[in-house]
């Protein structure tokens, strides 16, 4: 016959069974931290006032008023009202194309989500902006969260721009052959700026 060996239980002190939860508790929330603090940080884009229509996608150009600030609030870039070289021809702001590689990826994140007329803040943080390399000559320090406040005058495909672009060089070459003022025959405005 088999023999089973008795090992005696000895009773739970009292509270122990307590720590034990508090302890399976604890775990859990720096397990959750630490799966937290992992998690890249997106572009958060708050509304201050909507806008109308359809989101910007890509492929469209979102014509923009902005302001660039660090997080102390110091403005680092500013687009002061720039008009077209034509009136009529582009909507008032600069132009940025929603298009990879055109801006900083939180810049572009935020002009995907709005609309015309719309006033936003985008608080984009530091690995969705320049991350460890500002651009050089930049008053933009390594690792810098920036907040951009925004103002979309309008938004346009990049075939309308494309086609807008190319008869505003052809009218402004067609004036400098008449012996208006200007720079070289063929030169026409800069591209869109890219950020």
């Amino acid at each position: 016959m088999t023999e089973i060996t008795r090992v005696p239980l000895h009773p739970i002190a009292k509270g122990s069974l307590t720590k034990l939860w508090l302890g399976v508790i604890l775990a859990a929330l720096i397990g959750v931290g630490v799966a937290w603090a992992a998690v890249p940080q997106s572009t958060s884009v708050s509304t201050v006032q909507a806008g109308s229509g359809p989101v910007a996608s890509d492929g469209d150009v979102v014509f923009v008023e902005y302001t660039g600030k660090l997080a102390d609030g110091t403005v680092f870039d500013k687009n002061e009202g720039q008009a077209a070289p034509v009136e009529g021809v582009f909507p008032d702001g600069v132009p940025f194309p929603v298009e990879d590689g055109a801006a900083i990826p939180g810049f572009l994140d935020g002009l995907r989500q709005v609309q015309k007329g719309g006033e936003y803040v985008f608080e984009i943080p530091a690995d969705e902006a320049y991350g460890a390399e500002p651009p050089e000559g930049s008053p933009i320090p390594a690792n810098a969260d920036l907040t951009f406040e925004i103002k979309v005058t309008d938004f346009m495909s990049r075939e309308d721009f494309d086609r807008r672009l190319q008869a505003l060089q052809q009218v402004m070459q067609a004036q400098q052959g008449q012996g208006g003022e200007g720079g070289a025959p063929g030169a026409g405005p800069p591209p869109p700026p890219q950020n």
